[in-house]
């Protein structure tokens, strides 16, 4: 599976699995004999870093949704600029934990009707789209129950509750819906060994498929 330059995403729902999944594909690449890069939204970079204690910590109403989509792009230019793309162009494949996608659900779809706004943002500060997506889907109660149990200290989004953590499902998989020419759908509800064989099967078909 010797990967060059590909864009790998991974989202779904708080407490899906898909940061363990991001480790696992990694490992296997790492084994295949690759160089990947991993990495995280919000974060990846020292500046994306600092914006992911404001974002992911404190009340749930500490921002608004307006507010959130800002600094969730701001975080994510300077994760672009300073360690997504010199990786790409280097010819390394970067599996990154959360896009573009998740401000699309989480803002765009959940904290009011933003998502033409969310759209006009990515187009003129991003404008870039993953090779390949990964939407882990899991049982909302059951994933609330693994997101809460971590007690990372980056619970904001948890703390809104099961409602929101049901609507982000449904998000996620309109969107998987919207964009099928690279979003995969995976179960999440398995032997985390299972999935990560499952992922790589995918991963593998679309490295020997055109570019």
């Amino acid at each position: 599976m010797a990967l060059s330059g590909l864009f790998i995403t991974f989202e779904g729902i708080d407490g899906s699995g898909k940061s363990t999944q991001t480790r696992l594909l990694a490992d296997r690449l790492r084994a295949d004999g690759g160089d990947p890069l991993l990495t995280r939204e919000p974060g990846g970079s020292a500046g994306a870093e600092e914006i992911r204690a404001l974002v992911l910590t404190g009340d749930p109403d500490r921002w608004s949704a307006e507010t959130e989509l800002l600094l969730f792009n701001a975080a994510r230019r300077d994760h672009l600029e300073k360690t997504i793309q010199p990786a790409l162009d280097a010819g390394r494949t970067v599996i990154c934990d959360r896009f573009a996608d998740s401000t699309r659900v989480y803002q765009g779809a959940t904290r009011g009707d933003l998502r033409a706004t969310v759209d006009k943002l990515h187009a003129l500060m991003i404008g870039r789209e993953p090779d390949l997506t990964f939407i882990i889907d899991m049982d909302p109660e059951e994933a609330l129950k693994r997101g809460l149990a971590r007690k990372s200290g980056e619970d904001r989004f948890e703390d809104f509750g099961l409602g929101f953590q049901e609507t982000l499902r449904h998000g996620f998989l309109s969107l998987a819906h919207s964009f099928p020419q690279r979003c995969a759908v995976i179960d999440g509800g398995r032997d985390p060994a299972q999935i990560a064989s499952e992922i790589a099967a995918h991963v593998a078909a679309h490295g020997d498929g055109p570019a």
